[in-house]
């Protein structure tokens, strides 16, 4: 078991880093649209139409891509004034929970993120802009992203079930 483990952790990890750089490369992108828009409106007085609706996209699409590697490196936003009172076997206990209703959950969203999209490329639904931009392209993200941080999850989760100490990488002082 621990054989297939480490080649969970290893996968989760090449898939994790490689989205995380996707997810960066769209905030870059965005930066750059953005400026570009500053500089058609502010000194050529001309705005663009497009901007807004692709950085939107971008952003949204950073977000979900940046979700595995997030929860890989314990960076999402956690409130443990309780959990840090509890003992360390209490603690693996609701971590166990956690994880398990975290990866319920999201099974169930990246499910029905795949229904929006198989919707969305089978109907041919467009943005309702003048881009008319087909919309299963960002919907996408969300089941990308989704099953990037299940296989988190389930690596976490079937760590913490084992009793195995922290994966080697997956340690908080990866760069």
């Amino acid at each position: 078991m621990k054989h297939i483990l480490f080649y969970l952790d290893r996968i989760s990890k090449l898939l994790s880093e490689a989205a995380a750089v996707l997810a960066g490369l769209f905030i870059l992108a965005t930066a750059f649209i953005i400026v570009y828009e500053i500089i058609m409106r502010g000194i050529f007085h001309a705005p663009t139409e497009w901007v807004l609706e692709v950085s939107t996209y971008f952003i949204i699409m950073a977000g979900f891509l940046g979700l595995a590697i997030t929860f890989r490196h314990d960076a999402h936003v956690r409130v443990d004034f309780l959990t840090g009172k509890l003992t360390p076997a209490h603690q693996r206990l609701v971590n166990l929970v956690t994880n398990f209703l975290s990866i319920l959950l999201f099974l169930i969203f990246m499910t029905e993120s795949m229904d929006l999209v198989i919707s969305s490329y089978t109907y041919g639904k467009l943005s309702p802009s003048i881009l008319r931009f087909p919309l299963f392209i960002p919907q996408l993200a969300l089941v990308l992203g989704s099953a990037l941080l299940l296989i988190e999850l389930l690596r976490r989760f079937l760590y913490d079930l084992l009793q195995l100490p922290a994966s080697p990488t997956a340690s908080k002082k990866e760069s």
